[in-house]
């Protein structure tokens, strides 16, 4: 049965790469995950592009627990020398776009559920979740079904991590600032430049420090991104607009951090949102622990995913290397799709059995 659930998820990986699923545009890879699961005779849930099953023997006396991943991807870049929608193998490698992010830890998880799903007696039951606009953090993503899902103990978010635990990772705040000034000729001493009056806030962003160092997480940190001012050569700008990326650790809220902001930037700043702080789960959860017990090693993810989104404890482990996500002729070599299968089952047989 074990062999057979890994032959199905290469072809169901294969047949996910082949169409296209963008964010907000992952209609035909919902049909197509649910068409999987009906064809096995098991009764699906669909809100919007999010697809949801429930394990056979289903007891609401039970504790949950949540496999989620999702199957959107981000647009491909334009160095692929590939289809990105043509899946190919090479050498054990499988290239497509959404290989590797996050597409062979989605599989891996349902053949992980499908293993599990007709098994009595269990501890806890399951519900998987392939879940949509996660490479957005959008509000039709898992934001929008996790209520409907019911009490849920904790989880599994599946990202590639090459199988080792991600127990804590950071927030991320996106903060628009603008500096404003006096617009005027350039040929003449008058206006005032509001590139000019920006350069202060910039440096100090560049430079400040927050004191809370995390052990997983290290600093938070803080990065322009995008800068955009001017109108013409010979006019003196009147505002000056910019981005900031802010990487949060667990010892800051993003509301903490933008009060800060708030205090020494001259420039006027607002948050596009709050809600996707820094996440993290304790060491001594059952969960972390049977890892511990499997030999996975542990460390804190400085990437984003729907980990921020959900309010119970979650762990995020997944076949993969997050190095390759979003890059050209992304791939997944077939060995870690069948090896984040094996861990997944014994990952979950030490802790709901």
């Amino acid at each position: 049965m074990l062999q057979e659930l890994k032959t199905e998820s290469f072809e169901l990986l294969k047949t996910l790469i082949s169409i296209p699923s963008f964010s907000r545009e992952e209609n035909n890879t919902a049909n197509c995950i649910q068409d999987f699961l009906q064809k096995k005779s098991i009764p699906t849930f669909r809100k919007g592009n999010n697809v949801w099953v429930k394990n056979k023997h289903w007891n609401d006396s039970l504790p949950t627990i949540l496999l989620n991943s999702h199957h959107d991807t981000v647009r491909p870049v334009k160095a692929w020398t590939k289809n990105p929608h043509e899946p190919l193998t090479e050498n054990g490698k499988l290239f497509g776009l959404g290989s590797n992010d996050a597409g062979g830890c989605l599989v891996s998880l349902i053949a992980t559920f499908l293993f599990f799903y007709a098994k009595k007696n269990l501890n806890y039951n399951i519900i998987l979740a392939a879940t949509a606009e996660e490479e957005i953090s959008g509000k039709n993503g898992i934001a929008s079904v996790v209520d409907d899902f019911g009490n849920i103990d904790f989880g599994i978010v599946g990202e590639p991590t090459e199988m080792q635990m991600a127990i804590a990772e950071k927030g991320l705040m996106v903060v628009d600032g603008i500096a404003k000034g006096k617009a005027g000729h350039a040929a003449r001493e008058e206006g005032v430049n509001a590139i000019y009056e920006v350069l202060e806030d910039l440096e100090w962003i560049r430079n400040y420090e927050f004191e809370e160092v995390s052990d997983l997480l290290e600093k938070t940190k803080m990065t322009v991104t995008q800068i955009n001012s001017g109108t013409q050569h010979n006019v003196i700008p009147d505002a000056c607009n910019f981005v900031i990326d802010v990487r949060t650790n667990e010892k800051y809220s993003n509301q903490a951090v933008f009060a800060i902001l708030q205090k020494h930037l001259k420039s006027e700043v607002k948050a596009r949102s709050f809600r996707l702080n820094s996440s993290k789960i304790s060491l001594t959860h059952p969960l972390v622990q049977s890892g511990l017990k499997l030999g996975l090693s542990y460390f804190g993810s400085p990437t984003l995913s729907d980990q921020a989104l959900l309010s119970f404890p979650t762990l995020k482990i997944g076949c993969g290397n997050s190095a390759r996500s979003h890059t050209a002729d992304e791939f997944i070599y077939l060995k870690e799709i069948e090896q984040g299968i094996d861990i997944y089952i014994e990952l979950l047989e030490k802790t709901i059995l």
